[in-house]
């Protein structure tokens, strides 16, 4: 009986963890971490500040806790929705088409959450920094081994730089969010699309049909 009554208090707390990320990733994307505190998201989502601290101690645990949920729902939306290409140029061309879908259709109410918050720790040393950074490195590495895969199956030439090649198209990604997020318009994600279709074609080895078209 104690034990089921155990059971039962860890799955609630568990519950009440999850509802609670729910609702920190949105204020994250949109408002920045430094937003976030223990006593707004008990008054917001009706808990005890009491039970909220239990579960997370601190603002910057809870900061932290925020950055892992948010990787987890990055995980889901964009690396793993693009390791379903096969790899090589389509997976980098289906790479950027899911980058663009998740800023677009709003996966964070405010755009890329880590957009969002490598800007606001981009110059406050701490634990938080760290964690955007471990994130912010293992994003970059992954557009980079995506584009070293498509060198290595003969799809993109090889004597171009793979991590200049990665650079230049997050920068067209993150700039078109910027845009549509300042803007409240879609109009950035195609301009986004046909300049990554011309940086991609132009360092192509040969033109696959996702590549010669005008749309998506």
């Amino acid at each position: 009986m104690a034990e089921r009554r155990l059971d039962g208090r860890v799955e609630r707390g568990n519950q009440t963890r999850r509802l609670v990320l729910e609702r920190t990733v949105r204020i994250g994307s949109s408002e920045g971490l430094e937003a976030l505190s223990l006593g707004r998201l008990a008054a917001e989502l009706k808990l005890s500040k009491s039970g909220v601290f239990a579960l997370f101690g601190s603002k910057e645990e809870l900061q932290l806790a925020t950055v892992r949920a948010a990787s987890r729902i990055y995980q889901d939306n964009v690396i793993d929705a693009a390791l379903a290409r096969p790899p090589g140029l389509a997976r980098l061309w289906g790479l950027s088409e899911v980058w663009l879908r998740y800023s677009a259709e709003r996966v964070f109410p405010g755009g890329c959450f880590f957009q969002r918050v490598r800007v606001e720790y981009s110059s406050r040393p701490g634990p938080v920094q760290d964690a955007v950074r471990a994130a912010d490195t293992a994003w970059r590495t992954f557009v980079q081994q995506t584009v070293l895969e498509a060198q290595e199956a003969g799809e993109i030439a090889s004597h171009r730089s793979a991590e200049q090649l990665a650079f230049e198209l997050t920068a067209l990604w993150e700039s078109s969010n910027t845009q549509s997020v300042l803007t409240g318009s879609d109009a950035p994600y195609p301009r986004a699309r046909a300049g990554v279709r011309a940086l991609l074609r132009a360092v192509a080895t040969t033109e696959p049909e996702f590549l010669a078209g005008a749309g998506a």
